[in-house]
């Protein structure tokens, strides 16, 4: 058994048994992938893949369980080389981190910044997406961090630790009606459309419950992942925007007036997870830190050893007074 086999077997699962992309993800050939493949099953005895013809088409029972110990030898490997790496050049190394568009633009910067100062020798990797895909990378160990607020409590292979909290504003171009109104309610917005993020996306489903607690339906014309397209059509006219507090900012939000929405909805959270079983360096302890100063070695080492949903649950009710409102 070989290691380069154990990846093989590992890429083609991820890649929805295709055999062309595993090769092409992990730069070698089609027919060496599926030799090797075959290779490996003649030593173990079982197959791990039902083919049909030269296609794969599902895992077999003892494939599951191969892969999922497959999954787990890759990680001690890449743990092994993290420690070697911290011991030879401490400071030196990747730091890969998923995320959504509003996190990395308004969120991160200020952190990645402060980052760059202590560890000018580490290269960081930003990868957007919707929660999901965050999720999934990090599940999958593609990413170290997975930064989010939907979606990554799904996951049970991540150890997730809450953030900070933060609400939302409604934004309308200047002279909107709404602009005028004291203070507002969820009957108000309910008269007229609205812009607002794509669901399960950024506290969306916050949203959302809100108005069905209310017994209202909101007429979502328009949705998008980022927030800056949100209000390119809040000026266009097209409805009122709802997004998260920290995307207005007064400097580029020409033309547009932003109303305190926090007491219409309830705060949401966003979190940071890494895949359970994984090795944090120094710098990647530090990163956390930066981002979110309660999470200490100790708190994440608890958040480690949190397994059951009441563990869980003591973590993150003892952490709740000190998440930061943003």
């Amino acid at each position: 058994m070989k290691l380069n086999q154990l990846r093989y077997i590992h890429e083609v699962a991820n890649r929805g048994l295709n055999i062309s992309a595993a090769a092409e993800a992990l730069y070698t050939s089609q027919p060496g992938v599926s030799k090797q493949i075959r290779s490996l099953e003649s030593e173990l005895g079982v197959e791990i893949f039902t083919r049909s013809g030269k296609h794969l088409t599902s895992v077999t029972p003892a494939g599951e369980k191969i892969l999922e110990a497959t999954a787990r030898v890759l990680e001690e490997v890449r743990n092994i080389r993290s420690i070697a790496e911290e011991f030879v050049h401490d400071n030196r190394g990747t730091l890969s981190i998923a995320t959504t568009q509003t996190q990395a633009r308004h969120a991160l910067p200020d952190v990645v910044s402060r980052f760059r100062e202590l560890y000018p020798n580490v290269s960081l990797h930003m990868h957007q997406g919707t929660p999901m895909q965050i999720a999934e990378l990090a599940a999958r160990g593609n990413v170290d961090f997975a930064i989010a607020t939907e979606a990554i409590e799904l996951f049970e292979d991540l150890v997730m630790m809450p953030c900070y909290r933060w609400n939302r504003a409604v934004v309308v171009p200047a002279g909107h009606p709404l602009a005028q109104v004291e203070k507002l309610t969820l009957e108000d917005l309910a008269q007229y459309p609205i812009v607002t993020y794509v669901f399960g996306f950024t506290g969306r489903s916050t949203l959302d419950k809100a108005f069905k607690s209310k017994g209202l339906e909101p007429d979502v014309v328009f949705t998008a992942t980022d927030a800056e397209v949100i209000k390119t059509y809040v000026r266009l006219g097209l409805g009122v925007g709802i997004i998260a507090r920290m995307s207005v900012d007064p400097a580029v939000d020409g033309g547009l007036v932003a109303l305190d929405a926090g007491h219409l909805f309830e705060p949401s959270v966003t979190n940071i997870g890494f895949r359970r079983g994984t090795y944090l360096r120094g710098y990647m302890l530090d990163f956390i830190r930066l981002f979110t100063p309660h999470l200490t070695p100790e708190v994440i080492q608890r958040a480690i050893e949190a397994r059951t949903a009441e563990q869980k649950e003591a973590l993150a009710a003892e952490l709740d007074p000190l998440l930061t409102e943003r």
